[in-house]
């Protein structure tokens, strides 16, 4: 493949790139950014490829500038960004290269740099020089942690799943009616076992023994949205609902579209692709509209209310966009929040830089929400699992409304 970048020597010449042309330039640096472990979200990667279009891919200062105010996030990722780009821009010579392939050619550039900058010099003068080395270790799993879901490849998607598999979703848990034996001083004597010791102290109670509440772990309910505007990332959220499922007692799962489908049953299996394929063929609204008033509504009256999402960690996958009435919305997220232990929403375009709930769906919802967190990689799922056993501080508090 005939790489799009220009040839030095056309500089000066101007060019007006085309569409393609521009995303797969936008594709591939955002690409070898996230295998460097910078974030890059795919608005980022779509505002690059836009202002790509209108200052052309013909001159380096303004590709670079281009690239910068849209893709670096972090002041910090500056430096590691600016000689990623280097060699990015001076490499895009012939085929497009792997993502491996372009980690080691910057790797390579990177440790060339370093030795030329020592060679034929005293350890004096080495010892003098101020700018710090960049040492880069590719790592694969942590490289697919910060990856956004939307650039997952198939491959990407099965280890994914085996990462998703060994994240820990347990809550706090809640009291159950069974006693348990108290470990110390409590208000409800045990009879049967302060009679029994008795017995080695001919029949006087010198030992008493005591029983409280016993615990159990909560129910969990998870609600992932599979329309249209969800679609790059319900494919990977939906592995992280079939490894919670099969990993955890007492887990729910539902998907959302136009209706509400319960695939529990489905995704119940051990083997994930069998699930998986069980699960998409159960659902037929699959990545077409959204209903979300609608389909809380449903799940409130058949089985929220009823008694599944009572005291239970409810977890709402969802980027919040709804062609319903979205009063309609905010009074079913108010009817759940009142009975959950934690209502928590996970967005997956939260990451986006000035992010603001504007659509009126997740306007609407959000007051309601006891943790709003990101959902875009597994780095988002891992602080999901903190949220979830209550390690982080929540972001909203419950007015008038107990736990249960």
């Amino acid at each position: 493949m005939t790489s799009p970048w220009p040839s030095p020597h056309d500089a000066d010449r101007s060019s007006d790139p085309t569409i393609e042309d521009a995303e797969t330039i936008a594709t591939a640096f955002a690409r070898v950014l996230r295998g460097l472990a910078i974030a890059v979200p795919i608005g980022n990667v779509l505002a690059f490829t836009e202002a790509l279009g209108a200052v052309g891919i013909d001159q380096r200062s303004r590709v670079y500038w281009a690239a910068r105010a849209t893709l670096v996030r972090r002041p910090e990722d500056v430096p590691l960004f600016d000689r990623a780009f280097a060699v990015f821009w001076e490499s895009r010579t012939g085929d497009e290269p792997t993502l491996e392939e372009e980690l080691q050619r910057i790797t390579i550039a990177m440790d060339t740099d370093d030795s030329d900058d020592d060679d034929g010099s005293d350890p004096d003068a080495a010892d003098a020089d101020d700018d710090p080395t960049i040492q880069l270790r590719f790592s694969a799993t942590e490289v697919l942690r910060q990856k956004d879901f939307g650039a997952y490849s198939d491959d990407e998607l099965r280890l994914a799943q085996q990462l998703m598999a060994q994240l820990r979703f347990v809550g706090q848990p809640r009291h159950s009616l069974r006693l348990v034996p108290a470990t110390r001083h409590h208000r409800r004597p045990d009879l049967r076992r302060t009679v029994h010791a008795s017995l080695r102290a001919g029949g006087e109670p010198v030992e008493r023994h005591w029983r409280e509440p016993g615990q159990r772990m909560r129910r969990m309910v998870l609600l992932l949205d599979v329309s249209g505007s969800m679609e790059p990332y319900a494919r990977a959220l939906l592995r992280f609902v079939q490894a919670a499922v099969a990993g955890r007692q007492k887990v729910e799962a539902f998907a959302m579209g136009t209706r509400l489908t319960r695939i529990t049953k489905e995704l119940g299996s051990r083997d994930p692709d069998q699930a998986l394929r069980l699960a998409s063929s159960r659902v037929s609204d699959w990545s077409g509209g959204t209903r979300l008033g609608e389909t809380l509504r449903r799940f409130n009256d058949e089985w929220g209310v009823r008694g599944m999402a009572r005291g239970a960690i409810v977890i709402v996958l969802s980027d919040g966009w709804d062609r319903g009435d979205p009063q309609l919305l905010a009074d079913q997220m108010q009817r759940l929040q009142r009975i959950t232990h934690e209502l928590v929403w996970v967005n997956p375009l939260k990451v986006t830089p000035g992010y603001a709930p504007l659509a009126r769906g997740m306007a609407a919802a959000l007051p309601y929400v006891d943790h709003f967190v990101e959902g875009h990689s597994m780095a988002a799922m891992e602080e999901l699992a903190r949220v979830v056993s209550g390690a982080a501080t929540r972001t909203t508090n419950r007015k008038g409304n107990g736990h249960a």
